[in-house]
């Protein structure tokens, strides 16, 4: 079953397996052959597969360094690396969590999946390069956190995953780019730039199959994404807004202004 080997992907704990368990799903979900038939029990995973190291610390333990030294650079691409892995956890259960959607549903978490594999390996190669690796240092669980919190409804787990704290990497990582251009990184800007276009295109996924979610349900998307930014009392954070970005991702003035850009 479909489902089941999502699991698997899921809950598999070595970051390299997890890849290629990805890649197998993916090409799998392109044969329409493949049957997509929902579980009576779906596993809540409480906690997806990980790794031993990274250790996961609050937010604010982890620790800041200055990206004009060499181990600052390799601390924010460790950052960034705990993130995209996380985020294959997070495609992978959008697509486990809810298993009545559309079959087109399946086919863009997987993609969305199956391309945050490839940043994260892109990204601990970069890590390689530099004589250190995925694990180094400590990082956090917040995106997790907000996977368990939404997985009782696509419309919450859309605006809240991909729309917000998802999002948040359009907005800053024009900024990481050019702080890593003025220190000489060139090749970590490279692979930023390929991250920051793909990442438009899984919020715009996000956009998508919330506003899908919203019609099916009969509410308003505009009125019930800003109810759900107070519900969670979530923000986009400090710094401004990577507007472009963001109304390619589908975002519309309402959304925008809700998030406190004043056009």
């Amino acid at each position: 079953m479909v489902f089941e080997q999502i699991r698997t992907a899921i809950i598999e704990q070595h970051p390299q397996t997890k890849v290629s368990l990805v890649e197998q799903l993916h090409r799998l979900l392109q044969n329409e052959q493949a049957t997509l038939i929902s579980s009576d029990d779906i596993d809540p995973l409480a906690i997806p597969g990980r790794p031993k190291k990274p250790k996961l610390v609050h937010p604010s333990q982890v620790a800041k360094r200055k990206l004009t030294t060499e181990l600052g650079r390799v601390a924010l691409i460790h950052s960034i690396c705990h993130i995209e892995f996380n985020a294959i956890n997070l495609a992978l259960d959008a697509a486990y969590r809810f298993q009545d959607m559309p079959r087109a549903y399946y086919l863009d978490w997987m993609r969305v999946a199956l391309e945050e594999s490839q940043h994260f390996t892109m990204l601990n190669d970069r890590l390689l390069s530099l004589g250190h690796q995925y694990g180094d240092f400590d990082a956090h669980n917040g995106l997790w956190e907000m996977a368990l919190k939404t997985q009782h409804s696509t419309i919450e787990r859309m605006a809240l995953v991909p729309r917000v704290l998802e999002a948040r990497g359009l907005d800053v990582t024009p900024g990481m780019m050019q702080r890593l251009k003025n220190v000489g990184d060139d090749e970590t800007v490279r692979i930023l730039e390929i991250i920051l276009r793909e990442e438009v295109g899984h919020v715009e996924i996000g956009t998508r199959w919330f506003r899908y979610s919203c019609e099916a349900a009969n509410v308003d998307p505009d009125q019930t994404f800003i109810g759900l930014l107070q519900k969670y009392n979530v923000s986009t954070g400090k710094g401004t807004l990577h507007i472009d970005a963001r109304q390619r991702a589908g975002f519309n003035e309402v959304e925008l202004a809700a998030l406190g850009v004043n056009n």
